[in-house]
């Protein structure tokens, strides 16, 4: 199976400045846990999810297949990282009582991985997955980077970026009460945050590879008269969760 790896290029920028998750997304996770013995984050990328379950859970295996981004990831003591495909990984059977996949499940074998996910969880585990709309910032500045994500640099997604946009919603799990729910992360950022989350893109980095030039340079001189200091950024978050069957 071929695996694709979008992010160990731009590992250090992915690790500086892609967004986070809300408290309340966290909250949410662990009022539907029963234990708190073992979570698994997969796909991890630089760890800041597995960071936030090892505050709570005894342990967490945090699992990716790009090396620099796990080189790039947050420590602790109780986080297991692990150099793995989401289809097969070393985790004990029967070991797990939460997993998450944060902005990665549309890279995934489905099929195969929630078949990795029946074999690690113990019965009742719970299975969480959510990723973020595009950011939404001012009426003056969203229909320029709207225009940016879908023209742009529009052709150079991979498919599977068309996942995501959909809310997974073409990803049927045979989960026990699935729900979805929707939260939003805001953050202040200067115009170098978002410059360099926008590199962070991987339809960024296929376009400079492509055309040997940096697509948001001139979308930064076209914010740069719009742009307040510390701009309040807000990324729309959805997430759905179940009990694995």
């Amino acid at each position: 199976m071929s695996v694709k790896d979008n992010f160990s290029e731009q590992s250090e920028l992915y690790a500086a400045y892609r967004p986070h998750y809300p408290a309340m997304l966290f909250n949410y996770l662990f009022d539907n846990v029963k234990s708190f013995d073992c979570a698994w984050d997969c796909g991890t990328g630089n760890g800041q999810v597995a960071y936030q379950l090892a505050r709570r859970f005894k342990k967490v295996y945090a699992t990716d297949i790009s090396t620099k981004q796990l080189d790039n990831a947050i420590k602790a003591p109780n986080i297991h990282y692990m150099q793995a495909p989401a289809e097969k990984t070393s985790i004990p059977s029967s070991s797990v009582d939460l997993v998450t996949v944060a902005q990665a499940l549309h890279w995934f074998e489905v099929k195969s991985f929630y078949n990795e996910v029946k074999r690690v969880v113990k019965p009742g585990g719970i299975l969480a997955y959510w990723g973020y709309n595009l950011l939404q910032v001012a009426k003056s500045i969203d229909p320029l980077i709207k225009n940016f994500h879908d023209n742009i640099v529009g052709s150079y997604w991979d498919p599977e970026r068309k996942i995501l946009l959909k809310e997974y919603a073409d990803i049927n799990f045979p989960l026990k009460d699935p729900h979805q729910t929707y939260f939003h992360y805001t953050v202040q950022w200067s115009l170098k945050h978002l410059k360099g989350y926008l590199e962070s893109w991987s339809a960024v980095q296929h376009y400079i590879r492509q055309e040997h030039s940096n697509p948001v340079e001139p979308l930064i001189d076209q914010l740069q008269s719009h742009w307040r200091d510390n701009q309040v950024v807000t990324f729309p978050v959805f997430l759905i969760l179940g009990r694995v069957g």
